[in-house]
């Protein structure tokens, strides 16, 4: 994938205004709809099963992070993945806390294992846990490096036929053919709640406009990340100004600092 591809699915995400649908965590509902707004796409939160068919019908994406999960919502997680398969809608899988517990664990194997069309974002943790290697977390905080990730998320995309973003110092895209590795973002990112979760739901706003392999999310928010650190005092302001740069993001200033490679 070019940077070209990147800024077209950018302009499409602003052109088309994707709605995506959001069964995400108390936590973060604001951060992640604010990230929404702030790219071009239309976001909602939406988690009784009672209109979960009807809002797959003519939403583009379904985002699922399980952060605050509990018996009451995994049901109407697995009925949202069932009716975004009936419509052929991509799912975007954020396994919070993945191998912090094993409800966490048995949960994202069980949704990754119900969806037709995948996307799965989380933390090199998270994805060596989902893929049922030894990895060290500490609640939903990752311990372990991205690239440590690489060989579980390669895994993970060949079990599930899926594509996997892993985040971190370094974030690494994987596809089933593909490896391609982006060095943007800040070191302050981890500090603000929701980060992570807002790449997921940005995930979700691409891929509705048909950039399914997580690439160009990952992508743009590295590099409005980049770009808030360097006009943020410290991780409050950090969090307004990341919404002002996803906002502000201009083809030129994409091109001049994404770093990307492919191995």
């Amino acid at each position: 994938m070019t940077i070209d591809t990147i800024i077209s699915a950018l302009h499409a995400v602003r052109a088309q205004k994707p709605l995506v649908v959001n069964i995400t965590n108390y936590v973060v509902m604001n951060n992640t709809a604010n990230a929404l707004l702030a790219i071009g796409a239309s976001p909602i939160m939406a988690h009784s099963r009672e209109e979960m068919a009807e809002m797959m019908s003519f939403s583009g994406a379904l985002v699922i992070n399980i952060g605050t999960l509990d018996s009451v919502w995994i049901p109407r997680m697995v009925a949202a993945v069932e009716h975004a398969n009936h419509h052929n809608k991509m799912v975007v899988l954020d396994p919070v806390g993945c191998g912090a517990s094993a409800l966490r664990t048995q949960t994202s194997r069980q949704i990754a294992e119900a969806a037709n069309k995948l996307i799965i974002r989380g933390n090199a943790s998270e994805i060596i846990a989902l893929a049922g290697e030894q990895g060290s977390s500490k609640g939903v905080d990752a311990m372990d490096s991205s690239d440590a990730a690489v060989g579980a998320a390669q895994y993970l995309a060949k079990t599930y036929q899926c594509n996997v973003v892993v985040s971190g110092e370094t974030d690494f895209v994987i596809t089933a053919d593909r490896q391609i590795k982006l060095n943007n973002g800040h070191a302050m990112m981890p500090l603000v709640t929701g980060m992570g979760c807002s790449l997921s739901a940005l995930t979700g706003a691409f891929a509705a406009v048909g950039e399914e392999t997580g690439l160009a999310a990952t992508a743009v928010f590295g590099v409005a990340g980049e770009i808030a650190a360097e006009q943020s005092k410290g991780p409050g302001s950090l969090q307004l100004n990341v919404l002002d740069a996803l906002y502000l993001l201009d083809d030129v200033t994409l091109i001049r600092r994404l770093k990307m490679t492919e191995s």
